[in-house]
């Protein structure tokens, strides 16, 4: 069954949890898929006697316009990345780990209560809380705060970085210095210092669409590229979202600006004082820039710009590359004026 199951035919589904003894004989269920994901499969698991679930099955080829590959295997890194993100994080920001099944390459967790939110959602409709912006700086800085703490136990365990290769540095930097010469020496350079960092546990995927909101709280999905690395890549990857945004919605630009701030000083705020903070702003900047590029030439492109806007981002970074700014508040001006 391990080769033929796909969680999104709910017959398929069911009758693995009954086989498999994951759900009682009597515990009737519903299975509806979750769309958003290009990465996995996910479903939502009703059950009549329990919690709802969320299940996932990470896919070989993502479902995206060009060729992109990456180890299903991967759910394995999804499942201990979850289980230890929710003794690092704020409490009840991340999904309680139910099961994983590495033959049929998928994990099992509880479903976050409705009604809830997607972030980017909200965000794209203009409805910006600064308040939610603290919250989403707070929980990645406990995060790394926390995580830097207990370094002697976390760095050996996440110290493999193959998915964060395949899924973000190939596709995002590599990938784009190849179809943007211009920019191959920067982003070739950013390539090979992450590489070589490692102060933290890295999500490698923080970004509002990996956000749900419910009632007062946050909740972060999705832990298949975390490792031991550079935190830098983390900010300015999130950083991206907040100035992409910026760029779209032009009557609300000031207020994106002003959150993309708010962000870098509550994350600061929250970190606290780490023997790495003093590197880390002119990093966040290198990454910020790089993943703005990635977004509108790399694999996977922002879905909702349109080819002119992608142009105009593409046209505003690639200069900063040659003399980027010295601090995010620089970066976010003259990405902004450039637009």
């Amino acid at each position: 069954m391990s080769d033929l199951l796909d969680i999104e035919r709910p017959g398929e589904l069911e009758t693995y949890l009954r086989i498999t003894h994951r759900i009682a004989p009597a515990d009737a269920i519903s299975i509806r898929p979750l769309v958003g994901g290009i990465s996995n499969r996910t479903v939502l698991v009703q059950r009549s006697a329990g919690e709802p679930w969320v299940v996932k099955q990470a896919l070989p080829k993502l479902r995206v316009a060009v060729d992109w590959f990456s180890d299903p295997v991967r759910i394995e890194r999804e499942a201990i990345g979850m289980q230890w993100l929710g003794e690092l994080a704020p409490p009840q920001t991340i999904p309680r780990f139910i099961f994983e099944d590495r033959q049929c390459h998928l994990v099992a967790m509880e479903a976050v209560p409705e009604p809830s939110e997607n972030w980017k959602a909200v965000l794209l409709a203009g409805r910006l809380d600064s308040e939610r912006v603290r919250q989403f700086a707070r929980l990645l800085g406990t995060i790394h705060r926390e995580a830097h703490r207990r370094r002697g136990e976390l760095a050996p365990i996440f110290a493999n970085r193959d998915f964060f290769e395949s899924l973000r540095l190939e596709p995002y930097y590599t990938f784009t210095a190849a179809r943007v010469p211009a920019a191959a020496v920067f982003l070739d350079a950013l390539t090979r210092d992450t590489r070589q960092i490692g102060d933290t546990l890295v999500h490698g995927d923080y970004s509002p669409k990996n956000i749900l909101l419910h009632a007062d709280r946050m909740v972060l999905l999705d832990h298949e590229v975390v490792h031991w690395g550079d935190p830098a890549f983390d900010l300015g990857f999130s950083m991206t979202h907040l100035l992409s945004k910026a760029h779209l919605l032009v009557d609300r630009r000031p207020a994106f600006a002003d959150a993309a701030r708010c962000y870098w000083q509550a994350y600061l705020d929250a970190l606290g004082r780490v023997t790495w903070r003093k590197d880390l702003e002119p990093r966040v900047v290198r990454h910020a820039l790089g993943c703005l590029l990635a977004r509108v030439a790399g694999r996977s492109p922002l879905e909702y710009l349109d080819d002119a806007r992608r142009t105009a981002q593409r046209e505003a970074v690639a200069p900063l590359m040659q003399c980027p700014p010295s601090t995010v508040d620089d970066l976010i001006d003259q990405f902004l004026t450039r637009l």
